[in-house]
C-alpha cells in the first residue's frame, strides 16, 4: 500500500515497484477511477503503463459516483485477482478514505432505495447548498457539523441515509466493518512542503500545455450533474470558468494550482493523522520519489515484503 498526497511520485514509485517485484497496481484515487480526466488526474502514462498492469485507471464514466464502498469491491476483486495469478497487489493513491475502507471495511450501511436518491437531489437543487445544509443541521447535527455547505456530495449521502433508514450516516459510520484479511506492508511518502508545492504548480502548467482545457471542454459538453465527483475534480471548476468566459486563462491556472496545493495539504494532514499515525510499520518517506533515490527506497521496501511474506 504506498500512499503520499498529490505530485509526490506515488505513482511512479508504485510501477517501479511492480516491475520489479511481478506486481499489479491498482488504482486507489477517488478521481483516477473516471475515464473522462487523464490529464488533470495526473493518471499514469506512457513508462509506467509498460512497466506493469495497472487496475482501475478510467474504469468508470464520470456519470456515476464511485463510492467507497463501490470502489472497495473493485478493489478488493482486483487483489485477489492479482494474487491469484501470483503477482503482488499494489494499491496506490492519495485519497484517504479509500485507503481507511480497504483496509479496516465499512460499516453495514443499508441500500438506500433510488427514489430517495432522486429526491435528495432534487430536494438540494429547489434549496441550494447553503439552505440543503441548514436542513440537515435541524435533523442531523452530526453529519452537518462534519460538512461543509459546498459538499454537495457527502450532503446528499448524510440526508439520503437519514431519510432512508431513520438514523444518522454517523451512528452507522460507528458501526465497525469487517477487516481486509491480508497483511499489508505500508508506505507513505510525505516530501516537504515547499517542494510539494513547487511540484504541483509545476504540473498543472504541464497539464494546461498538454490539453487540459480540451480535457474539461469535452466533460463539460458530456452536460453531467453538477453535484457528481468528477465535476468537482480539481482543475475542473476553475478550467470551466474560464470556458464560460468569466475568467482568463492565467488567473483559471492560478486557481487551480492554489487549490491543488490546498489538496496537497489536506492529504498530508490526513496521511500524517490517520494513515501513519503512530503506526511504527509504516515506512514514511520525508522525500519526493526519484530514480536517484530508487536503491533506498527498494531496499526498505524488499525488506519489509520478506518480513510479511515470512
Amino acid at each position: 500500500m504506498i500512499a503520499g498526497p498529490t505530485a509526490s511520485g506515488k505513482s511512479a514509485l508504485a510501477a517501479a515497484v511492480a516491475g520489479a517485484c511481478d506486481g499489479t497496481v491498482i488504482n486507489a484515487d477517488s478521481m483516477q477511477v473516471y475515464r473522462e480526466l487523464s490529464l488533470l488526474t495526473a493518471r499514469p502514462r506512457g513508462a509506467e503503463l509498460q512497466a506493469a498492469p495497472h487496475r482501475l485507471y478510467g474504469t468508470l464514466p464520470g456519470a456515476e459516483a464511485c463510492s467507497a464502498a463501490r470502489w472497495r469491491d473493485l478493489a478488493v476483486a482486483e487483489v485477489e485477482t492479482a494474487l491469484a495469478a501470483g503477482r503482488l497487489p499494489i494499491l496506490v493513491g492519495g485519497t484517504g478514505l479509500y485507503l481507511k475502507v480497504f483496509e479496516q471495511g465499512l460499516s453495514a450501511v443499508p441500500e438506500v432505495p433510488a427514489a430517495v436518491r432522486h429526491a435528495a437531489r432534487a430536494e438540494l437543487a429547489a434549496l441550494g447548498n447553503a439552505a440543503f445544509h441548514a436542513r440537515l443541521a435541524e435533523h442531523d447535527p452530526a453529519m452537518a457539523a462534519r460538512l461543509g455547505p459546498g459538499d454537495s456530495q457527502r450532503l446528499l449521502r448524510a440526508w439520503e441515509v437519514l431519510s432512508a433508514t431513520g438514523r444518522s450516516l454517523a451512528d452507522w459510520q460507528a458501526i465497525p466493518g469487517a477487516a481486509a484479511p491480508y497483511r499489508f506492508v505500508k508506505l507513505c511518502l510525505l516530501p516537504p512542503r515547499q517542494l510539494l508545492y513547487a511540484t504541483c504548480d509545476a504540473r498543472l502548467e504541464a497539464m494546461l500545455a498538454m490539453g487540459a482545457v480540451e480535457e474539461v471542454a469535452a466533460l463539460l459538453a458530456l452536460r453531467l450533474d453538477p453535484a457528481l465527483p468528477v465535476m468537482k475534480a480539481v482543475g475542473v471548476p476553475e478550467f470551466a470558468a474560464y470556458l464560460a468566459a468569466e475568467i482568463g486563462l492565467e488567473s483559471a491556472l492560478a486557481q487551480a494550482q492554489q487549490a491543488t496545493r490546498r489538496y496537497a495539504k489536506r492529504q498530508v494532514t490526513w496521511l500524517r493523522h490517520q494513515f501513519v499515525g503512530n503506526d511504527p510499520a509504516v515506512m514514511v518517506m520525508e522525500t519526493q520519489y526519484s530514480e536517484s533515490c530508487e536503491y533506498d527506497f527498494f531496499a526498505k521496501i524488499r525488506q519489509n515484503l520478506l518480513t510479511v511474506r515470512g
